[in-house]
């Protein structure tokens, strides 16, 4: 199972950035899906979660300007991020675990916001 991230940019603040992420082969079928981050210098850390019954969990620096959905015909999920800022950036990864509980993750695509 490969997961492939997209999307990611340069943008200014205050803009906005959708991030894809496809699954290869896109039968496969996962519990939960989401979006981590991981910023210059730090630990990679939550930014979304979305479980395959639709329940989404955010972190606190997302909950306002963030959007998880998910796609399932196209067995896809997104995030849309409103009103970047600077500390929003890093190689954000996309994630998602099997109902047995195995994680994945993708390759990680980079997210840069200028003041």
């Amino acid at each position: 199972v490969q997961l492939q991230a997209s999307g990611g940019g340069l943008v200014q603040a205050g803009e906005s950035l959708t991030l894809s992420c496809a699954v290869s082969p896109n039968t496969f079928r996962f519990s939960i899906m989401g979006w981590y981050r991981q910023a210059p210098g730090k630990q990679r850390e939550l930014v979304a979660t979305i479980t395959n019954g639709g329940r989404t969990n955010y972190a606190d620096s997302a909950e306002a300007r963030f959007t998880i959905s998910k796609d399932s015909a196209k067995n896809t999920w997104s995030l849309r991020m409103n009103s970047l800022k600077p500390e929003d950036t890093g190689v954000y990864y996309c994630n998602s675990v099997a109902s047995w509980g195995t994680t994945y993750w993708g390759q990680g695509t980079l997210v840069t916001v200028s003041s």
